[in-house]
C-alpha cells in the first residue's frame, strides 16, 4: 500500500498525532510539561507551515493544467473556425 504523503502532509489529524506523540516521548524520557508543550507548538507550527506550502502547491498545479486545457481549448476552436472561414 502506497503512502499519499501530500495527503498526509494536509492532514490536521496528522500533526496533531506528531505532536501529541513527540510530547508524550519527552515527558516519557523525563522532560517538564513546559518543554512537551514547547515541542507540540513547534510541531503544530511546522505542520501549518507545511500544509499551506503544500496545499498551495496543490492549488497552483490544478489552476496551471486547467488553464492550459482553457488555452488548448481555446486556440482548436479558433483553428477550426480560421478553417470554416478558409472554405467560404
Amino acid at each position: 500500500m502506497k503512502i499519499n504523503w501530500k495527503q498526509k502532509l494536509t492532514s490536521r489529524k496528522f500533526w496533531v498525532a506528531a505532536a501529541g506523540f513527540l510530547s508524550m516521548l519527552l515527558v516519557y524520557f523525563g522532560r517538564d510539561a513546559g518543554a512537551a508543550e514547547q515541542v507540540a507548538a513547534l510541531v503544530m507550527a511546522a505542520g501549518s507551515l507545511i500544509a499551506y506550502i503544500v496545499g498551495e502547491g496543490l492549488a497552483d498545479g490544478a489552476n496551471g493544467r486547467n488553464a492550459g486545457r482553457i488555452e488548448l481549448r481555446f486556440l482548436s476552436a479558433q483553428n477550426d473556425e480560421e478553417e470554416e472561414n478558409d472554405h467560404d
